[in-house]
């Protein structure tokens, strides 16, 4: 038996800026806290029992040096040369490092949200995220998950959708 989830996650500044930027935009999702962490997308659709594919992994990527979200399907991997098409920009595709994730999205690696960044950011989404009707982001903290649906990410982020994301090797 698992130990249970530590409530005092879900007041953490992190997890409070995902839980007021969901308020803010009329979502009725709100961040549940977990016992197990969710870092990554295997963590994260094991702690909840679903498919890994209901993992939204927010990555971001810098375009020409500006940066820019990517939420790909827990069960692929995003392809960078997608999006500087799909969002409208020129330039190099890097992956950011954790220091400027933390900087420009206040969050950190394997708490990465959708939504509840500093500013607004460019934000292109897999459109195999669609093969599913309920989807689980990450809230601020590795132990916080918000339930969602591709509608609503792109709701809620203005975001593009787009074929970004192949399958996993393997």
């Amino acid at each position: 038996m698992s130990a249970p989830a530590d409530p005092t996650i879900l007041g953490r500044p992190a997890v409070e800026r995902v839980r007021r930027a969901l308020e803010a935009a009329g979502s009725p999702a709100r961040p549940v806290a977990l016992a197990a962490t969710a870092r990554t997308a295997e963590d994260a659709a094991r702690a909840l029992g679903v498919e890994v594919g209901q993992i939204v992994k927010s990555l971001l990527f810098l375009v020409g040096g500006r940066p820019v979200l990517a939420l790909v399907a827990g069960d692929r991997r995003c392809r960078p040369a997608a999006l500087p098409g799909l969002l409208g920009l020129a330039g190099e595709v890097a992956r950011a490092d954790a220091e400027t994730v933390r900087a420009v999205t206040g969050f950190s690696i394997g708490g990465v949200a959708p939504v509840g960044h500093p500013t607004t950011l460019p934000c292109a989404i897999d459109a195999s995220l669609g093969r599913f009707e309920r989807l689980w982001a990450a809230a601020g903290h590795p132990h916080a998950v918000f339930e969602t649906s591709l509608a609503e990410l792109v709701r809620l982020t203005g975001g593009v959708t787009g074929a970004i994301a192949e399958p996993e090797p393997g």
